[in-house]
């Protein structure tokens, strides 16, 4: 989720490229942006959207369908694997769309060279959790049930969803989820110590826009799906890549989650982008930390996918 920018004093990073993104994300987003109406954020957020699209990979084909919600099917040029990508698009479960990370989802499918199936789950406030979590679960299964190997994928709100699916998968005994990959993931952190005190006024995302999104969400404060930090035990769970933002409240989940896989045995790597702000995906062709932290996620995923 892209919101709260240079408006607000707070830490800020100092790389060119990623203050240009800002600057431009402030063009898109009032300060108070998620005291409007829920309508007026998803137009501010497609308008944001739209400025940052970029043509497709030629060759790349796209299709929508229904698997059980409306999906959006990407297949490269080349084929390297057969492993099928499921990606979960972010926005703090109010915003997003098929559209919002149409071209990131087309890179991705192009440089790991395996088809990917993105996601348009329901909403928030109009479907409350778990809505979001039963829409993709339901993908996913339709998708192991065609004998498909799979990794999660999923950005901020997506990374939540793509953790808390992992969870679900092997808590049911379904076997095929071989990887997950988690950019900047909420993962449910207690927001008032480490990264959301020391971030509380990152640009791109306040501490307080974590709070509302939860707030809007409603679910329960102790389901470790929707806050797979809470989950007991994360033993079983598929290998993981994990990559945070230095200056975003959200950093500590994933290293929070990191070293809990770790603990239990669970194969994980977690990179963090030093000079990178929440959201910053969309600045990989502007900003020299983004274009290196999305190659890397680019790379995570065709080996997770092998």
């Amino acid at each position: 989720m892209m919101m709260n920018t240079a408006s607000k004093p707070g830490p800020r990073p100092e790389e060119s490229g990623i203050l240009e993104f800002l600057r431009i994300c402030d063009d898109f987003y009032p300060a108070d942006a998620v005291n409007a109406p829920i309508q007026q954020q998803r137009d501010w957020y497609d308008a944001l959207c739209a400025r940052f699209d970029q043509p497709l990979p030629q060759g790349l084909t796209f299709r929508d369908e229904m698997l059980f919600v409306p999906v959006r099917h990407y297949r490269p040029a080349k084929i390297g694997t057969e492993t099928v990508l499921l990606y979960l698009h972010g926005g703090g479960f109010v915003v997003g769309s098929l559209d919002s990370h149409h071209a990131i989802c087309a890179e991705i499918a192009e440089h790991a060279g395996a088809e990917l199936v993105a996601v348009d789950y329901r909403l928030a406030p109009e479907h409350l959790w778990p809505a979001q979590t039963d829409d993709c679960f339901g993908v996913l299964k339709q998708l192991l049930g065609q004998g498909n190997r799979i990794v999660l994928i999923g950005d901020s709100a997506g990374g939540n969803l793509a953790a808390g699916l992992a969870l679900r998968a092997r808590d049911e005994g379904l076997p095929g989820v071989v990887g997950q990959v988690l950019i900047y993931p909420s993962l449910g952190g207690d927001l008032v110590s480490g990264s959301y005190l020391e971030m509380a006024q990152a640009p791109g995302l306040t501490t307080a826009d974590v709070a509302y999104y939860r707030a809007i969400l409603k679910a329960p404060s102790d389901e470790p799906v929707a806050h797979p930090l809470l989950a007991h035990d994360l033993a079983g769970l598929p290998p993981a890549y994990i990559t945070v933002a230095h200056f975003d409240p959200l950093r500590d989940d994933g290293y929070l989650y990191a070293q809990r896989l770790k603990r239990v045995g669970v194969e994980v790597s977690l990179r963090e982008e030093p000079q990178m702000v929440h959201a910053w995906l969309r600045a990989r062709h502007m900003s020299q930390g983004a274009r290196e932290g999305f190659h890397a996620v680019c790379e995570a995923i065709k080996r997770l996918a092998t």
